[in-house]
């Protein structure tokens, strides 16, 4: 199992160098379709949505994966590679006062619109009434994990390292959209 395991390392590791954006893409888009289907499961699915499941890897590939590439090139550009506290302190509020708030906006709205296939009036109305609760609770979960990336995580595992958090972020999300959804049903 090792040798496997292994192999499959090393060629993930030969495509992030040599296609690390269609690289990152997919390893988003796996890891939000695996949060999804954790989520249902969490929340007592009996059987999975494939279709929900599906929508969330679209999400993954066409949006958080490309992001967090380009936002972690940005970033290392800006601060020109430095690793410091200093410049790791100024990335962490960079992105918490820019990124974050973004990223959770886009997905309420993504997830309203496009998941669950509501209204623009009733989704705007859901993103009014728990945005903020759902960016105090990021503001006080993403610097930790952004100080780690930033500090620990060499450019390209970057996004490997958020996407993943980020699937466990997601679970949360996702339940959180859903219980506010099933009270209004």
């Amino acid at each position: 199992m090792s040798d496997i395991v292994n192999d499959a390392w090393k060629k993930y590791l030969l495509q992030l160098q040599l296609h690390p954006l269609r690289t990152k893409a997919i390893t988003a888009s796996l890891l939000a379709g695996f949060s999804d289907a954790v989520a249902q499961k969490i929340y007592g699915a009996k059987k999975l949505q494939l279709r929900r499941i599906l929508l969330f890897m679209l999400y993954g590939f066409a949006y958080s994966g490309p992001f967090g590439h380009f936002l972690h090139k940005l970033m290392d550009t800006l601060f020109k590679g430095k690793k410091g506290n200093e410049t790791v302190t100024k990335k962490v509020i960079l992105e918490q006062i820019t990124s974050a708030p973004w990223n959770n906006f886009v997905f309420m709205m993504y997830y309203g619109l496009v998941i669950e296939g509501r209204p623009w009036n009733l989704v705007m109305n859901k993103v009014k009434n728990d945005y903020p609760s759902v960016q105090m609770t990021a503001w006080k979960f993403w610097p930790v994990v952004g100080w780690v990336n930033y500090q620990y995580m060499p450019l390209q595992f970057r996004v490997l390292f958020h996407s993943f958090v980020a699937s466990c972020w997601g679970i949360f999300l996702n339940l959180k959209a859903r219980s506010g959804a099933i009270k209004k049903a």
